[in-house]
């Protein structure tokens, strides 16, 4: 009906153990595709048990083409398998996929065909193949003009993740302010950025502050209004003193280069997940039950 050979190829094309390629070659009378199909469905299935799983480790990757430019995070459970060759070409894979097809949003990346498998298959297969839960978080695909350069960064091998768009000035220029957002988490370019919500909090804050202190009302209202401009200067990219020269700021920076900022995006692992606790060698282990 099939032979070893036969084994050992369909155990290259989807990692699985050869047992259980063994059974997928008998379900399916040797047929090669189906057996890829059946051992998909079983990995489906061992994918599904690890939905409530928490994935916050992994990796943010950004790539840049032409007049376009993207930026993702891909998570696993461990900070050990971000590093596995398997996972890495998946992140890889996707900034591929994601910026050849020009796929906008992380629906329309999961749902993409790819000679007749989604993404999201592809997904559910790694998670199966690699042993941990496996989650595409987030993208962006941004797009710039011909007089617009982009500035990308990675920090710690993809720990952090920043895309910068500036207008009229040079790629070098572009990649300092990359890794300054890296560095400094700006929340927005500047002040009209700033969401409403978050201004109100902060102004709340600080006017409770002031009236604790027993100010009078028109140096109270003068102390906000101070201390509302030091919250700006400390979450606005363009008032924030520049990592690199701490005597401009980043916006002044930029205009001495001839340029302006358009946008930026930064991404950290993780960032509002709550992690797991657990060790090196919790990890270690974990990985050596799951390949059992």
């Amino acid at each position: 009906m099939f032979k070893a050979s036969d084994v050992k190829e369909l155990r290259d094309k989807t990692g699985a153990g050869m047992l259980d390629c063994k059974k997928a070659l008998e379900a399916c009378n040797g047929n090669m595709n189906e057996a890829v199909d059946w051992l998909r469905e079983k990995g489906i299935s061992k994918a599904a048990k690890k939905e409530s799983r928490v994935a916050a480790e992994g990796l943010c990757k950004t790539e840049v083409k032409d007049n376009k430019a993207v930026i993702l995070e891909v998570n696993s459970e461990t900070d050990f398998v971000a590093k596995n060759e398997e996972f890495v070409n998946f992140v890889n894979y996707l900034a591929d996929t994601i910026i050849n097809n020009d796929l906008k949003t992380r629906e329309e990346v999961l749902s993409f065909d790819d000679n007749g498998e989604t993404v999201e298959a592809k997904l559910v297969s790694l998670t199966a193949k690699i042993g941990e839960k496996i989650s595409f978080r987030r993208c962006e695909l941004v797009e710039k003009t011909d007089s617009g350069v982009f500035g990308s960064y990675l920090h710690m091998g993809g720990k952090i993740g920043a895309l910068v768009v500036l207008e009229n000035t040079t790629e070098e220029v572009a990649k300092d302010v990359a890794m300054h957002v890296a560095a400094m988490a700006p929340v927005c370019v500047n002040r009209d950025g700033v969401p409403s919500e978050m201004v109100e909090h902060e102004s709340k804050v600080i006017k409770e502050q002031v009236m604790n202190e027993g100010k009078p009302a028109d140096i109270a209202e003068k102390m906000v209004t101070g201390r509302l401009n030091k919250f700006y200067k400390e979450i606005c990219l363009e008032e924030q003193e520049f990592i690199k020269d701490s005597s401009v700021t980043v916006g002044n920076y930029v205009k001495n280069n001839g340029g302006s900022i358009v946008s930026m995006i930064r991404y950290a692992v993780g960032e509002g997940i709550e992690k797991k606790e657990e060790n090196f060698a919790d990890e270690v282990m974990s990985q050596i039950n799951a390949a059992k």
